[in-house]
């Protein structure tokens, strides 16, 4: 079969040959004075076989279900973009002085006996002064507009769709023999839009799945790189050496973010905060791929979050609908288990074949050292550029990843890597980190059992939370434990420390909130404080109250009320999720145990989310007034015109790019391929930017403070990645990396946060153009932006915690708006 596919592929480039000179012909000799966009100078950037590989490779990594014709229209676009990018670097030998000035660089990283005093942004930027004659290297590349690249995209694919065909008796020898198109457009609805879709003919998905061909094809900058990335030095300039990368990840054709950037003077900390993140160094744990890989080869595991092979899914029922013996309700019935059987097939392929792709690359990965460029989105989130596998993926994906560089345990090394394992079961949540590190003593038995026999062992470690995290850090903890001098042995496992509702921390220190900040650990307990848990024992409480005086459904509730009930409702109000949502939330983790009555879930999820918001509401009073401040602020900016904008302490500006949208057909030749496109219009969406309002505001000062810890850490000589909230280190170091995230959340609230924003805002929408005269939304906008009272931002001394250098009172961190943005003395 993969002879036959290939047979059919060199077929297939002789087509395309074809009718792409065709079709540069016809583009050619077309009159432009319509002043409809002509394609014919973008189909002449590369050479013809370029536009072939990109179309065949587009055919070949077609999902069986299909694919949106505006995703792959961008896809196949967005190809092109990216080659004429890289040939015009070399055509203008701006490829020579970039590998001399990298040459130079990567020297410099190299020499890292000592704490560098010169951050990787200087280095590059003293090197490229140097070497100031000659192209530049700044990110000269004009992106194409989105509709450029997506008419391009579709011109593409409607080419593949007219030429491309095949025998219709290729796999079954018959008398009707015909040339079939492999490919055929259709309309599907996606709620009440028609969109175009691109679908593979059944006889081109059968070849493709039993050729069950050994090689994948990758995009370069989709992959890590073998390299340390190139230091952000500017807005446009920084990650791959070649690959044109944005800084910002923005909303299909938005440009407003890269003009406010653009604009911005002093993003010095935020490029400095990439490039730490960027510069961390990871390798494969090659005896946990073997383990994962032997499971995936063997059937998989759902269990074990390893998706089985299609060998294993439902098979689709056949029944003939015309057949008398069914009535009305069998046949329903039956299309009903049909539709499903399909559906539930479709998404075990979607998994199988995303984990193929994690495990496909961690294999080829498996001797390399590599890197993780990284970019943000436009709230400051930081995201690492390739997409399929990184260390913010799943549990399995994870596991698989260590830091290249080893660093002894040290004294307290040992404990760290034993109250990680436990924080990765999930089981003592209450627990302090004695207790915690007293269960993991108490365990080592079947810690050592699992490390030594983790497939037909006592698999201690599939019970856990993250259970191939857990199978990883008992590998290390048995490694360690069996050294010669547990103190001397060098580590490469990165151990986490995960922050307590990261969300409800920012508004607990914003409100100044003394009962919201103890439950998520922002003043000392004696053990740590779990809020979920909490409020699973005060809805509880609620509960059984309401039990006792005779509501049916608090009863069926008894016993079934847990911490993981409650969590994703609790995690997700502080970015804003409503009661409906909420109820949805509940209504998944109800389903998901197995005796609790099916029949109650509907009454028993709107009774559950109504007790979680107002137990939410008692335990946290400042949040909901600071929610309904910035919700009532964005709703009456909105109303008057304007966008939200703001900007983070570290000096990042940000716009919410929600606006309303119309429709706009992108029509080929002969009209064969059309898809609607959104483009933003001057209005924005009054709903999306009230509501999203107070979670964007969170996560950008949540990605300030990972910024700053990042920075201080890179000072301190400390190995550092972040998944949002979550922040990881050598076990070595984790004490360190303690105190400074510690010190970093007390600096960052220590600024009037609340009232720069206001002033802000009251800068922005309400002085000088922005006034709508005699408008009355705009005096009520003034009037509430003002509301925001002193003593709701007053700066209150915190409590302080010696222990874990949680020292709040020493006032050591200077104005940073000042001197942070401008200098970086603060940092070195």
């Amino acid at each position: 079969m993969r002879e036959l596919l290939a047979e059919q592929r060199t077929h297939w480039e002789k087509i395309l040959h074809q009718a792409l000179r065709e079709s540069k012909l016809i583009l050619a000799n077309t009159n432009t004075r319509d002043y409809r966009l002509n394609l014919y100078p973008y189909l002449c950037l590369l050479e013809d076989g370029e536009y072939v590989d990109i179309m065949i490779q587009g055919v070949a990594n077609m999902p069986p279900s299909g694919e949106s014709l505006k995703v792959l229209a961008r896809d196949l676009g967005h190809r092109v973009y990216t080659k004429y990018c890289v040939r015009q670097k070399f055509e203008n030998q701006a490829v020579e002085k970039l590998g001399s000035i990298y040459s130079a660089y990567t020297e410099l990283l190299a020499k890292d006996t000592k704490v560098s005093r010169v951050l990787p942004r200087e280095q590059w930027t003293r090197l490229q002064m140097e070497q100031s004659s000659g192209p530049s290297l700044q990110g000269d590349d004009t992106s194409w507009p989105h509709i450029v690249t997506l008419e391009l995209g579709t011109h593409l694919v409607d080419i593949m769709v007219k030429n491309l065909k095949i025998n219709s008796d290729i796999l079954n020898p018959s008398q009707d023999r015909k040339l079939i198109p492999i490919l055929y457009h259709m309309y599907t609805f996606r709620s009440t839009r028609q969109v175009g879709f691109i679908k593979p003919h059944p006889i081109l998905v059968q070849m493709q799945q039993e050729a069950m061909e050994t090689r994948l094809t990758f995009d370069s900058y989709v992959m890590p790189m073998l390299c340390p990335p190139v230091p952000w030095t500017s807005v446009k300039f920084g990650a791959y050496l070649l690959t044109p990368t944005k800084l910002m990840r923005t909303v299909e054709g938005a440009t407003q973010h890269e003009q406010l950037l653009e604009k911005s003077q002093h993003l010095e900390p935020v490029f400095d905060s990439l490039n730490q993140l960027g510069n961390c160094a990871w390798k494969i744990n090659k005896p946990l791929l073997d383990i994962i890989i032997s499971i995936f080869n063997d059937r998989g595991s759902d269990k074990l979050d390893i998706p089985p092979p299609m060998s294993e899914a439902p098979k689709i029922p056949h029944f003939n609908p015309q057949d008398p013996a069914y009535t009305a309700s069998q046949k329903a019935l039956m299309k009903r288990e049909v539709i499903n059987a399909k559906k539930k097939g479709s998404e075990m392929h979607s998994l199988r074949m995303d984990a193929l792709y994690k495990l496909s690359i961690a294999h080829h990965m498996r001797e390399e050292t590599f890197w993780f460029p990284h970019n943000m989105d436009f709230r400051g989130r930081t995201y690492p550029c390739p997409p399929y596998f990184n260390h913010l993926g799943s549990d399995v994906t994870r596991a698989m990843l260590v830091f290249a560089e080893g660093k002894p345990l040290g004294p307290k090394g040992l404990d760290w890597l034993k109250i990680h394992l436990v924080n990765l079961t999930g089981l003592k949540k209450r627990s302090s980190l004695q207790g915690r590190l007293e269960y993991a003593n108490s365990i080592m038995e079947d810690i050592l059992n699992s490390a030594d026999n983790p497939l037909h062992g006592r698999k201690w470690w599939m019970n856990a939370d993250e259970p191939w995290q857990a199978l990883a850090c008992c590998m290390e903890i048995a490694r360690a434990a069996r050294s010669s001098d547990p103190a001397k042995f060098v580590s490469h496992f990165p151990v986490h420390q995960d922050g307590s509702c990261n969300g409800l921390q920012h508004y607990a220190a914003l409100g100044r909130d003394v009962i919201g900040a103890t439950s998520v650990n922002l003043v000392p307990c004696d053990v740590p404080q779990d809020v979920y848990s909490g409020v699973a024992q005060q809805v509880e409480e609620l509960r059984a109250r309401d039990a006792r005086d005779g509501l049916k459904i608090a009863q069926v509730l008894e016993g079934f009320i847990s911490r993981k009930v409650v969590k994703q409702t609790v995690m997700t109000v502080v970015y804003g999720v409503t009661r409906y949502g909420g109820r949805l939330q509940i209504e998944k983790r109800l389903k998901e145990i197995e005796n609790f009555p099916k029949e109650h879930i509907w009454d028993a999820s709107h009774y559950l989310v109504r007790l979680v918001f107002n137990g939410l509401k008692e335990m946290f009073t400042g949040t909901r007034e600071i929610q309904d401040w910035l919700t009532e602020s964005a709703r009456l900016i909105s109303k008057c015109g304007h966008t939200v904008e703001w900007v983070t302490p570290l000096g990042l500006p940000i716009i919410q790019p929600y606006h309303r949208t119309r429709n706009q057909v992108v029509k080929e030749l002969g009209g064969a391929c059309q898809s609607p496109t959104h483009y933003s219009c001057s209005d924005p969406d009054t709903v999306k930017q009230k509501n999203a309002f107070p979670p964007n505001f969170i996560h950008s000062l949540d990605s300030t403070h990972m910024m700053l810890t990042a920075l201080h850490c890179y000072s301190a000589g400390l190995t550092f990645v972040s998944v949002h909230d979550c922040f990881w280190t050598h076990a070595l170091t984790v004490d360190t990396m303690n105190k400074v995230c510690r010190e970093q959340f007390v600096a960052l609230h220590s600024q009037p946060i609340l009232q720069e924003l206001s002033d802000f805002l009251l800068h922005k929408y309400c002085s000088g153009s922005s006034i709508l005269p005699g408008s009355d939304i705009t005096e009520a906008l003034c009037s509430h932006i003002s509301s925001l009272t002193k003593s709701r931002i007053k700066n209150v001394e915190w409590m302080s915690r010696k222990d874990t250098g949680f020292n709040c009172h020493q006032k050591t961190t200077p104005p940073f708006v000042d001197n942070l943005k401008v200098k970086l003395e603060l940092i070195l």
